[in-house]
């Protein structure tokens, strides 16, 4: 299996992380601190799952926004600390958001190094449930490579969404 299209769709993430600029969310919406922690998170359970493949190992992926929170505020704090002082809340704060970057880099290369590995692999069916929102809906045993495959062609680009939507043109209303 190739990582090409992965690859590929965490650029764009991590372009728009980059960018920077975000506006807070709106009720019920998650930050760009949050998303970033998410994909980190989802990252490291990728590659928990995807190193079981290759070990040939059973292993079930579950990645439930639910289960998420705690660790998601765990990661964000840990960022919040390692951006030092109580300097001005913008600066912390993108702060904040640039170490969440750095590790969504860290987490992204390692899991597409590991994709790079499985060869016919890829095909091992594992139990797989994503519920994110309602458009992301999956309770199933699948190929690995179809789980990839929906992480980098609906996951990634649905937080990318997220992130312009967070965008100030996109809220003239605030400010």
């Amino acid at each position: 299996m190739d990582s090409a299209g992965l690859r590929r769709a965490y650029e764009e993430v991590l372009a728009e992380v980059t960018a920077g600029g975000f506006e807070p969310p709106g009720d019920g919406e998650l930050s760009a601190e949050q998303i970033v922690a998410h994909l980190v998170a989802n990252d490291e359970l990728m590659s928990e799952a995807t190193e079981a493949v290759l070990a040939g190992s059973p292993f079930a992926y579950y990645d439930l926004d639910a289960v998420h929170r705690p660790q998601l505020d765990a990661l964000i704090a840990e960022c919040a600390g390692s951006a030092g002082g109580t300097g001005a809340v913008a600066g912390r704060g993108a702060a904040v958001l640039g170490g969440l970057a750095c590790r969504l880099r860290v987490t992204s290369q390692r899991l597409c190094a590991l994709v790079d590995r499985l060869g016919p692999a890829a095909q091992t069916p594992v139990q797989t449930r994503l519920h994110e929102a309602v458009d992301l809906r999956v309770d199933e045993t699948l190929p690995w490579a179809r789980t990839l495959d929906l992480h980098a062609r609906v996951h990634l680009p649905k937080h990318l969404a997220q992130l312009r939507a967070l965008r100030p043109q996109f809220h003239p209303h605030r400010g």
